[in-house]
């Protein structure tokens, strides 16, 4: 079984350390964004740009995806998805999604935006640190461990 890594890749802090670790297990690598996100050319990385509107990168990872396949983003909904069609999702900081988490997180942003539409707003996300990328690179090195063996 060929590994495959999506890359939801508008905000994603991480994408070269994606590929320097997709390299060491000859695994795929795509990139989707929309073209309000310019993507660089990488080395062995297919790379593609969609329209701008609200879920297009979405829709298309969506559409893709597949069993065993593993998911790299920061979207709740999009790592819900994923996991419903037997993928791996990990967010850009190393967490792992699952299906026992993902009810919890997609609570907790409903809740959050009905917080912002009362208006009240809490602080965004912590900012992003060596330690995450850190913590990123071990986790995405594991999981791609794992499928290996299993393949």
């Amino acid at each position: 079984m060929q590994l495959k890594i999506i890359v939801d890749a508008d905000a994603c802090p991480v994408k070269s350390e994606i590929v320097t670790v997709a390299a060491s297990f000859q695994a795929e690598v795509l990139m989707v964004a929309s073209f309000d996100h310019r993507l660089q050319p990488m080395e062995g990385v297919q790379t593609v740009q969609v329209d701008r509107s609200d879920q297009s990168v979405d829709l298309y990872i969506v559409n893709r995806i597949a069993p065993g396949d593993v998911l790299i983003t920061q979207d709740f909904g999009l790592a819900a998805l994923a996991l419903g069609k037997k993928a791996i999702a990990l967010s850009n900081r190393g967490q792992e999604y699952t299906n026992r988490t993902i009810d919890f997180l997609l609570d907790r942003r409903h809740e959050q935006a009905k917080q912002r539409r009362g208006g009240k707003h809490s602080k965004g996300p912590k900012p992003f640190t060596d330690e995450d990328r850190q913590f990123f690179l071990q986790s995405l090195t594991k999981v791609l461990r794992r499928l290996q063996e299993i393949s």
